[in-house]
This record gives structure tokens, C-alpha cells and sequence, in this order.
């Protein structure tokens, strides 16, 4: 009897931590509309619609780099999204980024989270937006490398952390690193600016975001 009750115990404690763990997540993303949201570029700007629930953006010839960013600002989370893109197509997922018009005239600049699916293979590297360019590529992570499927659809796991910011993709580590330039700011999702003469697109699903110390 004694031990019947210690399992019970158990098995409702973690019933509860599951249930606590599951209410902690957040739809940054309502899979209906933009609400929520605000796109940002220079100039000619890319497209962005709603299709089954999926956020698609669409590239346009002779295009910049457009991004459709939440209107809130998020500090240390765990961002959770499946990705899937063009084979001809780069994009990426900004965290902690901004918009300023004392920063060249409001362009959009911060960590960003890349979608490579290139020969030169670095999905999942953290890249510094309109500022220092490239804080962790995959040049030394064959097996980050490989985790991208560049047909189908992949899973990006984002964690951000105080100074800590880890990526992996499709449960394989890409990226990880210490830095204190940006505490805080907005999530955006990237359509490339290009000069091929087709449409491209890149789809994004099942976003969701837990904040840490909530």
C-alpha cells in the first residue's frame, strides 16, 4: 500500500509539471491573421500571406530584406518553429531585434537565426543583422551541417538565455554562444532580398514560445 501510494504521488506530480510546462507555451501566432504583427523593410518589400495556418512569404525579383516582425519584445524564451524554404531561397529568424530610426533610418538589425539550404549548409548559425555580420557559422559543425533537410520541413529550436543563445535544427546542436549586445527585442521572420527572376517561398508553422522566469 505504502509503495502504491509513493507512485501515485509520483505519477501526479509529474502530471503536473507536464500540465505546467504545456500552460507556460504561448501562439505567438494565431494562424488566422497578422495580428500581432508588423512588417519591416527598405524599399521594395517582399510578400507575406496565410495558408493552412502556415505564414508563407514570397520573395519578389530585385527585392530587400523584408521582415514580418511581433510587435512585442521578448527577452530570455525558448522559440520552437518548423521551417521549410525554396532550394534556391536563404531567410532566417531574428530574435532579439530592432527597428530604430537612429539606426539607419529603421532598418532592422540583431541576431538572426539562419535558414541556408546551400551547399555551403550553415542553417541554424547565428548571424548579426545590418551590424557584425557572423557570430557562430557551422564551418567546424559537420554534423549541424547535415541536420538541415532542404526538401522538407525542419524543426528550429531557439533558446535565449541571459547571454546564452542556442540553436539546434531537427534536434541536431548548431550553434551556440555567449554575448551581451542585445538583451532584449523583437522575433521577425526573414524573406531574403534577390535578384532571381521567380518567386520563391519560404513557409513557417507551429510557432510557439515559452518565456523563461514566467
Amino acid at each position: 500500500m505504502k509503495l502504491t501510494l509513493t507512485l501515485l504521488t509520483a505519477l501526479c506530480l509529474l502530471t503536473a509539471f507536464v500540465t505546467a510546462q504545456k500552460e507556460k507555451w504561448q501562439k505567438i501566432f494565431n494562424g488566422k491573421d497578422f495580428t500581432g504583427w508588423t512588417i519591416r523593410g527598405e524599399k521594395v518589400l517582399n510578400d507575406y500571406r496565410i495558408e493552412n495556418g502556415e505564414i508563407v512569404g514570397v520573395s519578389k525579383p530585385g527585392s530587400q530584406n523584408t521582415f514580418l516582425c511581433t510587435n512585442k519584445d521578448y527577452s530570455d524564451f525558448i522559440l520552437e518553429l518548423d521551417v521549410k524554404v525554396d532550394t534556391a531561397m536563404n531567410s532566417g529568424i531574428q530574435i532579439r531585434s530592432h527597428s530604430r530610426p537612429d539606426f539607419k533610418n529603421g532598418r532592422v538589425h540583431g541576431y538572426q537565426i539562419e535558414i541556408d539550404p546551400s551547399a555551403r549548409a550553415w542553417s541554424g548559425g547565428i548571424y548579426d543583422e545590418a551590424r557584425r555580420g557572423w557570430l557562430a557559422d557551422l564551418t567546424k559543425n559537420p554534423a549541424g551541417q547535415k541536420a538541415f533537410n532542404k526538401y522538407g520541413w525542419n524543426k528550429y529550436r531557439i533558446e535565449a538565455n541571459g547571454s546564452m543563445l542556442s540553436v539546434s535544427v531537427n534536434g541536431v546542436p548548431t550553434a551556440s554562444i555567449r554575448d551581451t549586445v542585445d538583451a532584449s527585442g523583437f522575433i521577425a521572420l526573414q524573406v531574403h532580398g534577390t535578384k532571381v527572376e521567380r518567386p520563391m517561398e519560404v513557409r513557417w508553422r507551429s510557432i510557439r514560445l515559452m518565456e523563461i522566469g514566467r
